[in-house]
């Protein structure tokens, strides 16, 4: 039971983080009012790496 719901869990989080890298522009424009776009961008891009791995490592374990 245990092992599932890690499973899941790490699941949800590299799925995240790759709509994250790959829809960062998108959701920077809506989500965020300031001029540089590029900031929240890269911002985005990073936090959705950091997440992609976070999810695989959960699921290898």
């Amino acid at each position: 039971m245990k092992e599932t719901i890690f499973l899941i869990i790490g699941l949800v989080l590299a799925t995240l983080g790759v709509i994250l890298i790959f829809d960062a522009r998108g959701i920077s424009k809506k989500v965020f009012s300031f001029g540089d776009q590029n900031e929240g961008t890269a911002g985005l891009k990073i936090l959705g790496f950091i997440m992609a791995i976070i999810g695989t490592l959960i699921i290898a374990i």
